[in-house]
């Protein structure tokens, strides 16, 4: 099998196998996989159990495709499966193994809040479930732009929408911005809607996530608006749906980049305390509207006032949760690479030194449950 990555062909998308993109991949006939698994659960000695699987492992480069029913396995993770169950000590923990294959070959097993099939959930690789994020780079892959100052990095939308979504999905982004969301939706086949207080912008931004393709032919919408005074339920109503699946929340971290005049945007507001209620406005006014069970995401960072650390993050973190939301997870993530401290890292490193704090390299992404 070492030649396995040149020899095996490769599958380009997450369709019916939710495998990844450009990975090698294994086709089985699957009537024959099921004759070799079964006759391995009837073995009473884990020797010729073994050598079923070796000789199905050594199979692997040279068994034709068939005419029957395709199974489909990331190569990685069927080499790794079949090895696991020829290391196994005992016969029933080699069973235990076997049984777990068959699984994986002949049922999908989801959540039912996302796609993932967790029967498959070793090949799920690319969706993180740590706590703690560090990006080395943006994407900016597609449409994806950093033209616009605080947009958020597309892994963090992808990553959510991923998760906590299904196919067909609605998504609503009440910050939208330059639309990092919505172009996610598209490439995830996810209906999405997005709020954005600037006419410039969302103009700017409607022409930007039309350039990314539609293969599922979702809905991708940018709304003009402000995202605290607008009547959500009339907006779905108006697109034939009652609830959304996932909500994300990106705003203006206070006043750090002021991003238009409108003193409805959050980033002129007067205050730290006044940017908390506005938060906190546009959080109960879209509680209605998400379907229960399913999740908000908020990303946010904190930021400095006169040598004072503020923590902006859990002030919206404390006010989401006082609307009846539960917190489920908080994920730091580095953000080194911004725009701002990109080409000042050594004056931002002086300035520490001399005013006694730290650099922010990390933003927050608070995780809530409906």
């Amino acid at each position: 099998m070492d030649n396995l990555e040149n020899s095996e062909p490769k599958i380009k998308n997450r369709a019916s196998t939710d495998i990844d993109e450009d990975v090698s991949i294994i086709c089985l006939d699957k009537g024959m996989l099921l004759e070799i698994l079964d006759a391995c659960l009837m073995d009473e000695d884990v020797h010729i159990l073994r050598g079923r699987v070796i000789a199905l492992q050594s199979s692997l480069d040279v068994s034709p495709v068939g005419n029957g029913e395709q199974v489909i396995f990331r190569a990685d993770v069927l080499q790794a499966d079949l090895q696991q169950i020829l290391e196994a000590r005992t016969l029933q923990r080699a069973q235990y193994y076997i049984s777990r294959l068959r699984r994986a070959a002949i049922e999908v097993r989801t959540n039912q809040v996302n796609d993932i099939n967790l029967n498959r959930w070793k090949e799920y690789d690319d969706i993180l479930t740590d706590s703690l994020w560090v990006m080395e780079r943006r994407d900016n892959s597609g449409s994806h732009k950093a033209w616009y100052w605080g947009n958020f990095i597309p892994q963090i939308p992808h990553q959510m929408i991923a998760r906590y979504t299904q196919r067909g999905d609605w998504v609503l982004d009440t910050f939208v911005g330059s639309g990092t969301t919505l172009i996610e939706c598209r490439r995830l086949g996810r209906n999405g809607i997005g709020i954005e207080l600037n006419a410039e912008v969302a103009s700017c931004a409607r022409a930007i996530v039309a350039q990314e393709p539609n293969r599922e032919q979702v809905e991708t919408e940018i709304v003009q608006g402000d995202s605290s005074s607008l009547e959500y339920e009339a907006l779905l109503r108006a697109r034939g749906i009652d609830h959304i699946q996932l909500l994300i929340m990106h705003p203006p971290y206070h006043d750090i980049i002021q991003f238009s005049e409108d003193p409805h945007d959050l980033s002129n507001a007067v205050s730290v305390d006044a940017f908390v209620d506005m938060f906190s406005t546009v959080v109960a006014r879209t509680y209605p509207v998400l379907a229960h069970g399913r999740y908000l995401v908020v990303v946010i960072g904190d930021k400095y006032i006169q040598g004072e650390w503020i923590p902006l993050g859990f002030r919206l973190m404390q006010a989401t949760i006082e609307q009846g939301y539960t917190l489920k997870s908080i994920i730091v993530k580095n953000f080194d690479e911004t725009r701002a401290k990109r080409e000042q890292k050594a004056l931002w490193r002086y300035r520490a030194l001399v005013g006694g704090f730290y650099v922010f390299k990390h933003e927050y992404i608070f995780l809530f449950q409906k």
